[in-house]
């Protein structure tokens, strides 16, 4: 009877260990992003890798998407003769919800794997040593570039996505399911509140800093070898998802239960 409780209570330490570990981790790149030097073509690179080059993935995903989730509505409002609400509930469930975490996730897919596969590779590599002889602090010519693109740039990116996914929605209803135009635009922009939308913006900036921060946690924590960059890029897409997840959860508690 020890021995499974034994594992489960090292399995807690070990989760609330590495829970403390990413909190250290994460107040230390605040405070460096607070102090000079700053290294600005780290920063646009990070911004170009995070922001530019995610709006492809970022743009395909909200469309369908968004076409999606209104044949879905279509489909259970019309058990109920309630099809008419398509353009709300559209609009509400991809600006609060399924535009911010939706981006998030991709870029927790596409964003904090490469983070942590090249910093994990520069430890491998001795680079990061070589940053140190150079009298360059790692956490600020690595970590603090790539943690302040993603919570400037996400932002900017979930906003894509909610329009994207807004329009997927309207491109279905119209097209398809004999929808109004203009009646579908207007039903959309009567229903949402500046609430919904700094709601969504304000979760897009959580979720950017919470993907790059993993991304570079895992990766300045990486194993050594092929095996070990493997280890922390996995560790590091479940980690961002969850803690996405999560702060969604927090989030949307915080916005819409007051």
């Amino acid at each position: 009877m020890t021995n499974p409780l034994a594992l489960i209570g090292r399995t807690v330490l070990t989760v609330l260990a590495t829970i403390g570990r990413i909190a250290i981790f994460g107040f230390e790149t605040i405070s460096h992003m607070l102090r000079p030097p700053f290294y600005g073509r780290e920063f646009l690179s990070a911004l170009l890798n995070i922001g530019w080059l995610s709006l492809p993935v970022v743009g395909l995903t909200a469309v369908f998407t968004g076409g999606a989730l209104a044949l879905q509505i279509y489909a259970g409002g019309s058990r109920f003769n309630a099809e008419a609400v398509v353009p709300q509930i559209v609009a509400i469930g991809i600006v609060r919800e399924l535009g911010p975490v939706m981006v998030g996730l991709m870029i927790a897919a596409r964003v904090t794997s490469s983070i942590a596969a090249e910093i994990g590779t520069m430890k491998v590599t001795e680079q990061i040593d070589a940053l140190i002889t150079l009298s360059t602090h790692p956490m600020k010519y690595l970590a603090v570039p790539r943690v302040l693109a993603g919570v400037l740039v996400v932002p900017v990116l979930v906003a894509v996505g909610d329009i994207v996914g807004v329009f997927g929605g309207y491109a279905v209803a119209t097209g398809t399911l004999g929808f109004n135009p203009a009646g579908y635009i207007r039903n959309t922009v009567d229903f949402l509140e500046p609430l919904d939308l700094i709601s969504s913006l304000t979760k897009g900036a959580f979720f950017g800093f919470a993907a790059t921060l993993m991304g570079c946690y895992y990766g300045m924590h990486s194993g050594r070898g092929a095996m070990g960059v493997g280890r922390a890029t996995k560790s590091s897409v479940e980690g961002a998802a969850v803690l996405i997840l999560a702060a969604n959860f927090l989030l949307t508690g915080v916005f819409f239960s007051l």
